[in-house]
């Protein structure tokens, strides 16, 4: 079985215990043989990910950085990264995130406030089980609204704002089984998948890959954004080299010059002309030192 087959695995596993609320919720203990310095980090992802999800939703936390603990080509320092951007991105925000932060800003602070905040409906759409989306989707796409924005107020000012929040809130139950769990299930095992390539094939490139992470943030046409652009430098560059089909012998500088490229394009016209750009000097450089 392939380590992506166990990751799913091990996602399915604590989606239905999450939904069927058969485990007890205490929290899971620190993986043993922390890289020194680790604790405080990975302790914090765990507190993160329980109030995100519960507690099988951080014990997968766990499983997952399992895989780094005790190998000798991951220091400390590398650990630390993999740990902290890994809690953020399964933290991930949407409209149930949001509804969470919020309604934990008003019990600590006490003070009343609205954020509004624009989301595509699709993106909406995508927090629901993919039965329930599929069709509304289709309707979207249809009508052409797919990509519309509409714009939804979080507000602790009034008994009916804290309530509709709690609702929202409350939805964390089915968001496991959503099309954008899914998604972001999927980018995870990939982003850890090619650390591990990156170890193996080229280990002076495994910074640069850890933080591709950053790239995938917030909800709407940034997240969108940098997911799509973060693909784009994988399949164009990393991959390919990984596979032995690109000669690139310094990854971590192409990876920074295509992230430098990548602005906010949706037809990505600078990123994709920097990956070309890139492989055609590696694919030059390689025919050369055949030939010499």
């Amino acid at each position: 079985m392939s380590v992506s087959d166990d990751g799913l695995l091990s996602s399915l596993r604590y989606l239905f215990a999450d939904f069927l609320d058969e485990e007890d919720h205490t929290p899971p203990f620190l993986p043993d043989g922390l890289p020194e310095g680790a604790d405080a980090i990975v302790s914090e992802g765990i507190h993160v990910l329980m109030d995100y999800q519960g507690a099988s939703y951080a014990r997968l936390y766990v499983e997952r950085l399992n895989r780094f603990v005790g190998r000798q080509d991951v220091d400390a320092v590398a650990f630390g990264k993999i740990a902290r951007l890994m809690a953020s991105r399964m933290a991930y925000e949407d409209a149930i995130r949001i509804a969470q932060l919020k309604l934990a800003e008003y019990r600590d602070s006490g003070i009343a406030s609205t954020e509004v905040n624009k989301f595509r409906f699709d993106e909406l759409v995508d927090a629901l089980p993919a039965v329930a989306a599929d069709p509304v989707l289709m309707v979207l796409d249809k009508l052409g609204w797919t990509r519309r924005r509409v714009s939804i107020p979080f507000s602790t000012t009034s008994a009916w704002g804290i309530r509709r929040l709690k609702i929202e809130a409350w939805l964390r139950r089915w968001r496991m089984f959503s099309i954008r769990y899914a998604e972001e299930r999927a980018w995870v095992e990939r982003w850890l998948h090619m650390i591990n390539r990156a170890l193996v094939k080229q280990p002076q490139a495994v910074n640069a890959l850890i933080e591709t992470a950053t790239m995938v943030q917030g909800f709407g046409d940034p997240y969108r954004q940098g997911l799509a652009d973060w693909h784009a430098i994988i399949d164009g560059l990393a991959k390919p080299t990984f596979d032995g089909v690109l000669p690139l012998t310094d990854l971590a500088g192409a990876i920074a010059e295509a992230r430098a490229a990548a602005v906010p394009d949706p037809r990505q016209a600078a990123l994709k002309r920097a990956i070309a750009e890139i492989r055609a000097r590696a694919q030059a450089a390689g025919a050369d030192a055949a030939a010499g």
